[in-house]
């Protein structure tokens, strides 16, 4: 159907499995000239990106800044992420250059959370 806007992607078709999870999220983005904060929720994690539903409608393929406290990980993960899809207000975002202790951290987050999504 011509207009609507794109799905996410089917769980067959992804790199890596989603895990349900319910977090807090923090981003921020830099739109006309000043960076706007918002926050949201999370609903599931993968080792390459985080959906969920935001305060605000952002477009696929702006990047935005995310920090993250995810349970079993000592310190925020704070990195740049790209808005990969869009559906009202709930996004999926794929995380951007993480630093191979932020990638180890949440891949083992991931092996401790059950199956899900």
């Amino acid at each position: 159907m011509s207009g609507s806007p794109p799905n996410p992607p089917a769980s067959s078709s992804r790199r890596f499995q989603r895990y349900p999870l319910d977090i807090r999220i923090s981003l921020q983005v830099f739109r006309d000239g000043e960076t706007i904060s918002l926050w949201g929720r999370s609903s599931e994690l993968g080792e390459d990106g985080i959906g969920g539903t935001v305060t605000a409608q952002l477009e696929p393929g702006e990047v935005v800044s995310m920090e993250l406290s995810l349970p079993l990980i000592p310190f925020p993960i704070k990195c740049r992420a790209l808005v990969r899809y869009r559906d009202g207000l709930r996004h999926g975002f794929e995380f951007l250059a993480l630093s191979s202790q932020q990638r180890e951290a949440i891949r083992k987050l991931c092996q401790a959370l059950p199956p899900g999504v």
